[in-house]
């Protein structure tokens, strides 16, 4: 138990390396801060926080809007939506940014075909790579998670309290302003709160688009500038602000317990979805059709048609043979960084429900709260403990083990990404009765046996999807892994990204579409257990 204890606590020591540098702080470091403070701290914070505006409001209105629709009210293709709109999850942000980058700029086919339209000879668009289309990306692919949480929490109560609305003379419009709305409040507030941690935590949008933010800020910190000190002075302020939205959606998610008074699997026939017609189908359709369209259908045809253009010109483009070489690279390290987060999750529940000391409880809430940390706080927080233990014992080859080897980065891969399997194993865990812990307890049976003879085997598919997604988190994951990796060690999402720097979209579509294939499979199995729920 101790042993465990300890492990998870090491889980914490980036976040303590990110507030320990403050003690680093001298004369030199404290000018560095006073500059920072006066020069580019100011525009970044301006710019961090009007892109969590737009986005907060972006992924309300849309999450809420979609998830209001598709659980309210009844119309042709509602059936479909209700896992399409999931879609947008499997496309990460920085790989919308490469296809819609293509697609709308000067050179792009949309702007090439309206100039050949309209015999005009300048922009015919706004130019994409700039705030408001980072915008528009953000909450194309995060407004799922409000979504998500909306379409449960409505799911619960939403058309039986809307249908006593009807009964008491209340209109369509009076019952969705006055009781759906205030009824799914917290649950969008959380999902608000998710989609602005992944927004904070984003890089490759922000660097490809050349946005002035905090996360952007720490990498140039640290590699442009060459200043530890700034970059954990910067990766503070960002993990403040991290630890704020964690609060926030904490307590949003506590707010949900009113919702879910009554299942709702037991809706009476009269509760049922609210029938559209006419128009009103138009503006359904619209309002589920288009996230779809804009979040997943349209970018992947973006992205086909990339890769066509590219397959025709294989001789000028991508080195295909390497291609194998950067996919098994992915795939090992997210295979190696999902069996540990599993490992050690299923180990850390196990301990938790047979020996639930205060200590290790602490420690796994300390380990869980790493998914809301950005993997450039991440990065920053490993290689600055590293660096300190290198300079005062020279012989341990900290920085060597660090950013030499697969280590410093599948360590980084468990701070982050460890809560997610745990979050699964817990879940499994509570559908076992504490019963046959006591029948077994009763007939003698060993700790280590009743783990591998009774837990195991019921927690099987709480433990495969732990690992799936995990598995697809480290596939996606870029920041980490931008700093951290060994020479010679690159990934599907570090190549699509080094090459969409280098203006070659093309080129950068087949990393990008394996990247958005494998990050289907989760969104496949999670509507899959929402219709069998």
């Amino acid at each position: 138990m101790r042993f465990l204890t300890a492990l998870t606590l090491l889980l914490a020591v980036p976040v303590l390396g990110i507030i320990g540098s403050w003690a680093l702080l001298d004369a030199q470091s404290g000018a560095v801060l006073v500059h920072q403070l006066q020069t580019v701290l100011p525009e970044y914070a301006w710019t961090s926080l009007l892109l969590s505006v737009s986005v907060a409001v972006g992924v309300a209105v849309v999450g809420g809007a979609t998830a209001a629709t598709v659980t309210l009210f009844e119309f042709p293709g509602r059936r479909f939506f209700e896992w399409a709109l999931l879609l947008p999850l499997a496309m990460p942000a920085y790989v919308l940014a490469y296809a819609y980058t293509d697609f709308l700029q000067y050179s792009g086919p949309l702007q090439t075909a309206l100039r050949a339209l309209t015999g005009a000879q300048g922009a015919m668009l706004p130019d994409v790579r700039s705030l408001w289309g980072a915008v528009m990306l953000f909450v194309a692919c995060l407004y799922p998670y409000a979504y998500l949480l909306t379409r449960a929490a409505l799911n619960e109560r939403g058309v039986q309290l809307l249908e006593a609305a009807r009964l008491l003379g209340a209109g369509t419009g009076r019952r969705v302003r006055q009781v759906a709305l205030p009824l799914a409040r917290p649950a969008l507030a959380a999902g608000v709160a998710l989609a602005l941690m992944e927004t904070l935590a984003d890089y490759g949008v922000g660097s490809y688009f050349g946005l002035s933010t905090l996360t952007t800020g720490v990498y140039r910190a640290w590699l442009v500038m060459d200043d530890r000190i700034a970059a954990a002075q910067l990766a503070t302020v960002l993990l403040a602000v991290v630890a704020l939205l964690l609060w926030l959606e904490h307590r949003a998610q506590r707010a949900l317990r009113f919702a879910t008074t009554r299942p709702g699997n037991l809706q009476s026939q009269e509760a049922r979805p609210v029938p559209l017609t006419g128009g009103r189908r138009l503006v359904a359709w619209a309002v589920c059709g288009l996230p779809v369209l804009i979040g997943f259908a349209l970018p992947v045809a973006i992205l086909l048609g990339l890769l066509w253009q590219e397959a025709r010109h294989a001789e000028l483009g991508l080195p295909w043979a390497r291609f194998g070489q950067w996919a098994w690279t992915s795939f090992k390290l997210a295979g190696l960084g999902a069996l540990l987060a599993s490992a050690l999750a299923l180990a850390l529940a196990y301990a938790l429900r047979v020996r639930p000391r205060p200590g290790l409880r602490l420690a796994a809430r300390v380990a869980s709260l790493g998914y809301a940390v950005p993997g450039a706080v991440i990065a920053v927080g490993i290689l600055i403990p590293a660096g300190g233990l290198q300079s005062l014992w020279p012989a341990s080859g900290a920085s060597v083990l660090v950013t030499g080897t697969i280590f410093g980065l599948l360590y980084a891969y468990l701070v982050r990404f460890t809560a997610v399997a745990l979050q699964s194993v817990e879940s499994g865990y509570a559908r076992i009765p504490t019963s046959l812990d006591e029948t077994a307890r009763m007939l003698g049976t060993p700790r280590w046996r009743l783990f591998l003879r009774v837990h195991l085997p019921l927690l099987q598919r709480s433990a495969l999807a732990a690992g799936l997604l995990v598995f697809v988190d480290v596939m996606k994951e870029l920041p980490a892994t931008l700093v951290l990796r060994p020479f010679n060690s690159d990934t599907l999402a570090v190549i699509a990204y080094q090459l969409a720097r280098d203006e070659r979209l093309s080129e950068a579509a087949l990393p990008s579409l394996a990247i958005v294939a494998v990050g289907l499979l989760p969104v496949l199995l999670l509507s899959r257990a929402m219709r069998q729920r």
